[in-house]
């Protein structure tokens, strides 16, 4: 039985929906099963409650498997419940979210139950991209349904009972759980970035109430958008100083310092988060250099690269608000891809990934260069050259091949090691470099960007440039997918 099994399944959907709105769905449903004595088992509602009711007003699906239940197993009708929520759901538009509690297979009912998996990964399958789903894991979440949690949008897991495992941590050979616990929160939000928020049971519910009435409702019926309140032309007095904490700049931006951030526990040198902007959802990617806590300290430092975690991390981001029309900025401060033999073995396809995700997007795309963006990993950041629809740059913004000092290096080769004085030309050079090839002015001539502006005014200009955009469409070339 589970750890959390005195939380009942009922009382967590009372506490995540708006008071008195759940109506129940499938209450009397049973195990059929009659094999290995499941006639003297008790199964009430088949260890899931099913339903629906309202978030902020919003109409959404929720299932809440019952680990008092037979541990929450996933026998036929258990599938069969949650199979039958996720086809009513897409029938009218609205996410499904799961709260899982669940002991895995279900034995007694064998390929039956094993049958019920594969038609909920099915289905879970045939929503992905029309409907959002969230999985908030409270309890057990082994095996098959570990899948299942990663077939959806956005995972949150509670931070000291939930477990998350395809094979439990004991199960790896030369490991156990004392030792590295692969199953727990802190493994899978920082080392798998499978799990987008943590927290004890109260803030999970909460951060799940805050992500749908940002999120709009399927792909079709956009409502993630609301009145602002927050002044348009508000100056963000001090943002240039947030260059390398981008958490910081995107809160600046967002009416009323709004942010969410998602994944934040992983790879946290790349950004990827919403915020409002003129009361409409904007999904946010950036490089991090640093981490600063409430009290101003920094916490961590990074440098200005692309990892391979970073790219997938973003990429996976970017198709999300593709697939729901939620338009993206991205802000810019890269000088490279991280060079070590770890990330080599990935970084290629990784960023090729991450290219493809921001050049096959339709959605209003505005990028902000705020710092370096040098040589190919510039273009991967969702630059001009790959589609963005507006590209932006800080007046001390350095766009190019690469550092200056570095490129009048090779340029000058031979010259330098003539000089007498070789310090005074390189700097000689690399200033002359900067200046035609490497500042945003020089870009900005060349259309690359399309206007250079003072960072005080990003939220307003921002703001001028989705409004602008609001209405955009654009098509592709017509195939089934692509296969990046």
């Amino acid at each position: 039985m589970s750890n959390s099994a005195q939380t009942s399944a009922s009382s967590r959907i009372i506490s995540l929906l708006d008071e008195n709105s759940f109506v129940e769905v499938g209450g009397y449903v049973t195990a059929r099963s009659t094999n290995f004595n499941m006639t003297a088992q008790e199964t009430p509602a088949d260890g899931v409650v099913t339903g629906y009711g309202t978030i902020n007003g919003s109409l959404v699906y929720v299932y809440s498997q019952d680990a008092s239940v037979m541990g929450g197993s996933m026998g036929e009708m258990h599938a069969k419940k949650i199979e039958n929520l996720y086809h009513l759901a897409m029938k009218v538009g609205q996410p499904v979210i799961g709260l899982i509690d669940c002991a895995g297979l279900r034995l007694q009912e064998a390929t039956d139950a094993l049958d019920g998996f594969g038609r909920l990964y099915r289905v879970q399958a045939l929503a992905s991209g029309v409907i959002p789903q969230i999985a908030a894991v409270f309890g057990t979440c082994g095996g098959g349904m570990a899948v299942a949690s990663a077939l959806t949008d956005f995972t949150f897991m509670e931070e000291k009972n939930a477990k998350v495992f395809v094979n439990a941590p004991n199960a790896l050979s030369g490991n156990h759980a004392s030792k590295c616990d692969t199953s727990s929160a802190k493994f899978q939000s920082e080392e798998t970035g499978l799990v987008d928020f943590v927290g004890d049971e109260a803030s999970v519910l909460e951060q799940i109430r805050t992500l749908v009435s940002i999120l709009p409702s399927n792909n079709e019926d956009d409502m993630s958008y609301d009145e602002c309140s927050d002044d348009l032309n508000r100056i963000c007095e001090g943002i240039e100083n947030c260059v390398g904490d981008t958490g910081l700049a995107l809160s600046m931006i967002s009416d009323d310092g709004f942010l969410m951030e998602v994944k934040k526990a992983f790879e946290p040198s790349m950004v990827t988060g919403f915020i409002r902007l003129n009361g409409c959802t904007v999904g946010c990617v950036a490089n991090r250099t640093e981490v600063y806590d409430e009290n101003g300290e920094k916490t961590a430092s990074f440098d200005p690269v692309l990892s391979a975690k970073g790219c997938d991390k973003a990429a996976e981001f970017v198709n999300f608000c593709d697939a729901f029309n939620i338009p993206v900025l991205t802000l810019v401060n890269v000088e490279g891809y991280k060079a070590c033999k770890c990330s080599e073995k990935k970084i290629a396809k990784a960023a090729a990934r991450l290219t493809y995700a921001f050049a096959n997007a339709t959605v209003p795309k505005v990028t902000v260069v705020i710092g370096n963006a040098y040589g190919s990993a510039y273009l991967t950041m969702g630059s001009k050259s790959i589609g963005a629809d507006i590209v932006y740059a800080w007046k001390d913004a350095a766009i190019g091949m690469m550092d200056a000092k570095t490129a009048a290096k090779i340029m000058y080769e031979k010259e330098i090691t003539e000089a007498s004085d070789s310090v005074a030309l390189i700097e000689e050079k690399a200033a002359e470099y900067a200046k035609l090839q490497q500042s945003a002015l020089a870009a900005a001539k060349r259309g690359y960007v399309d206007d250079i502006i003072e960072a005080s005014e990003t939220r307003q200009r921002l703001a001028a440039a989705f409004d602008m955009l609001f209405t955009k469409r654009e098509d592709r070339p017509g195939k089934k997918h692509g296969t990046v």
